[in-house]
């Protein structure tokens, strides 16, 4: 068995770690519980099978992940601990594919760019590996381009035998799936039956937010903005809000999720700044809406402090049309 581990980990980890904190989001269990089953983990990695060898053990420390994943958790590397148990096992084309979901990941948070995917992608192909490899590559190249027949051809050849079903390759294999045809019904169903293993996973509730339709729509492209409002999903899921609740698409900049504004009202109160409520005007200027009348009860709620209100007094003194109407409201309250 050639090793491919270090290749691996160096073309993927490099341009994440120089971006990311390390930092893990948890679920329902605790941290320390899911770090102590994350360093296990790292631990297995570190032992290679000898030829012949169990390698049950192996497996066992893909299903914590997985049970980590499951949990609503996420930790920056384990999708590289999952690569090289997964090489380490002998799935090759499973260690690509994991190594992608680390970079995807750190995509969708806002923290690297595309161009760094492609072109880990790209130095990968170069190195000339051995034809499991370059498949798997192709197919994820294809899937990071948007080519869905291409990546579904390849994705289906590759994994779907071993695949669990709700494995990242899995979650690739649906999405080509709805982005050809958002009427698969039996692709739909499958595709929201998995989404406790991507909570923390942006590109998940972005391609749920396009394949569906109404409230359901709506609730993923929420997640996928609350989960990273400044990543590379969140224009166009407010765009989806904005048609969702009958604005023009162009409105959809000015809208902030529920837990957006929560956030921002609670960073001015704890502040005693009542200046940080700029950012939430233009969603007050918006017409009727369940985001806006959310974020004028929230306003409204403030009055009893004098500093709010002399803030909203100013505002809506300043201001024209339907946002002065709306702050003068508010300091009525």
């Amino acid at each position: 068995m050639k090793s491919k581990l270090k290749t691996l980990l160096v073309l993927f980890i490099v341009p994440a770690l120089s971006a990311c904190g390390g930092k893990m989001s948890s679920g329902t269990q605790t941290e320390e519980t899911l770090s102590a089953g994350f360093a296990q983990a790292q631990a297995a990695v570190l032992v290679r099978p000898q030829e012949g060898a169990d390698l049950s053990s192996f497996y066992r420390s893909l299903d914590e992940l997985a049970e980590i994943e499951r949990a609503g958790s996420w930790i920056q590397g384990m999708a590289l601990t999952e690569s090289g148990i997964r090489e380490n096992a002998g799935d090759f084309a499973g260690a690509v594919a994991a190594a992608y979901k680390e970079m995807a990941w750190a995509y969708g948070r806002g923290l690297i760019q595309k161009a760094d995917i492609e072109q880990s992608l790209q130095n990968l192909l170069a190195m000339k590996n051995e034809a499991d490899v370059i498949a798997a590559t192709n197919a994820v190249l294809a899937f990071s381009g948007e080519r869905w027949t291409q990546a579904a051809e390849g994705l289906g050849t590759l994994f779907d035998e071993s695949e669990e079903p709700d494995g990242f390759c899995s979650w690739m294999i649906l999405v080509c799936a709805l982005e050809k045809d958002r009427e698969d019904r039996r692709a739909g169903a499958a595709y929201k039956s998995i989404r406790a293993r991507y909570v923390q996973f942006p590109e998940y509730w972005y391609r749920g937010a396009r394949a569906f339709s109404g409230a359901v729509a709506a609730e993923y492209a929420e997640n996928c903005i609350n989960s990273s409002p400044l990543g590379p999903f969140a224009d166009e899921c407010r765009k989806i809000l904005a048609s969702f609740t009958g604005l023009k698409i162009e409105d959809g900049q000015s809208i902030r999720t529920k837990r957006e504004i929560e956030a921002v009202i609670s960073q001015s109160v704890n502040s005693g700044d009542p200046k940080l409520l700029d950012s939430l005007l233009p969603l007050i200027g918006l017409p009727d809406n369940p985001y806006t009348i959310y974020a004028v009860g929230a306003m409204r709620a403030l009055t009893g402090v004098p500093a709010f209100r002399s803030y909203f007094t100013g505002q809506a003194a300043s201001s024209a049309g339907r946002l002065a109407e709306r702050l003068s409201y508010i300091c009525r309250g």
